[in-house]
């Protein structure tokens, strides 16, 4: 009987392990991939989509096509839970799926809290696909808002995609002749933590010259009547809120006994295998490589990609496996919304248009290598 390996979630390194597996066919492996879409967007392209430079099909992955150059089965499913004891992964459907391997590529989810009547619009942020559904029902509804007066726009969460998104939110409701009265808050006392001292500077400058008011220290914990508001009571007022707050892993892997930190996320050792299970693997957002801390971000998961596809290979055929180098430093691109980028690498920072080309090119290469 072939060897069954399943691929769990539609992210950017197991659009890798398909593209690799097309090219290098693995005719005695049953090969399933499960996602409940098939169209899946990148994750580096989405702020453009946002602020309406893209399509939404210019920065989707078309899983499906993938699956069937890989010669894997695509099942329109989602796993919500895993019997590790004897390698069953359950569905939202309640069918059930046998792997002799399995890899996981699903992210992390974020928690907002319930929006009733009279309470903000929320645009979550992950996953992607609702972020779709939430900021085209807010733009469909926006029609008459000229003569109104500006629209309160908070953006919870001050990394690189609450920065990003909210900018380009802001253009985008720009561009339809709504004007925006907008706040980024974090509950840190640091804004973009991770970038150069110049970057983080060209980035609080985009923030000044779009009126964007920085409010740092603000740890939002619900919504009120129009408002936000913080674990003390404090509030601004929104009328619709961005949520990017940092990603919180699935339940279901700690669940089934998986091997998780103290967040919850599947620990993997230097070969993205679990450290618990080694018949599987885990990379990207829901991973937590255990020989040093990596941050939670896609330039992570996309070099991960090659290195998985090389291990379920290996795997497959009873061979060494090889280790995951993080990079130690790399290059961080941020579209501010304006047809202008923000470039950090290192002590370094440079903003511009051409910032803006270098990044569309990189995004452009990389979704063209799966199409």
């Amino acid at each position: 009987m072939a060897a069954r390996l399943v691929l769990v979630g539609a992210g950017h390194a197991h659009a890798e392990v398909l593209r690799r597996f097309a090219q290098q066919p693995a005719p005695d492996v049953d090969l399933l991939l499960v996602s409940p879409i098939a169209q899946v967007p990148y994750s580096g392209m989405m702020p453009g989509w946002l602020g309406g430079r893209y399509s939404w099909e210019e920065c989707c992955v078309d899983f499906a096509a993938l699956a069937a150059a890989a010669g894997a089965r695509w099942v329109q499913d989602e796993v919500v839970a895993l019997n590790a004891a004897q390698r069953l992964l359950v569905l939202a459907s309640g069918k059930t799926l046998r792997a002799d391997f399995v890899a996981l590529n699903i992210g992390s989810t974020v928690l907002t809290p319930r929006s009733i009547p009279g309470q903000p619009l929320i645009l979550p942020t992950r996953p992607l696909t609702a972020l779709r559904v939430h900021t085209e029902h807010l733009l469909s509804t926006l029609s008459s808002r000229q003569a109104q007066a500006p629209l309160r726009l908070v953006g919870v969460g001050a990394g690189a995609a609450g920065f990003e998104m909210l900018l380009g939110l802001q253009a985008r409701l720009t561009a339809q002749g709504v004007t925006a009265q907008s706040t980024l808050t974090t509950r840190s006392g640091s804004f973009l933590p991770g970038l150069s001292v110049p970057a983080r500077r060209l980035a609080r400058c985009t923030l000044q010259q779009h009126r964007v008011r920085l409010q740092l220290g603000f740890d939002a914990a619900r919504l009120g009547t129009g408002a936000v508001l913080d674990a003390k009571g404090n509030a601004l007022a929104a009328d619709v809120v961005l949520w990017a707050t940092g990603g919180v892993a699935h339940a279901w892997p700690a669940q089934s006994g998986l091997a998780v930190d103290a967040s919850g996320f599947v620990q993997v050792d230097a070969t993205l295998r679990s450290i618990s299970h080694p018949w599987l693997f885990a990379v990207g957002d829901c991973a937590c490589f255990t020989p040093l801390a990596v941050p939670k971000s896609g330039v992570y998961s996309v070099r991960m990609g090659p290195v998985l596809a090389d291990n379920l290979h290996a795997m497959l055929r009873g061979q060494p496996l090889s280790t995951y180098q993080p990079q130690p430093r790399f290059l961080v691109l941020l579209n501010t919304g304006d047809g202008h980028a923000i470039a950090s690498r290192g002590a370094l920072g440079w903003r511009g248009r051409w910032v803006m080309r270098w990044k569309d090119r990189i995004d452009r290469k990389f979704l063209g290598r799966y199409r």
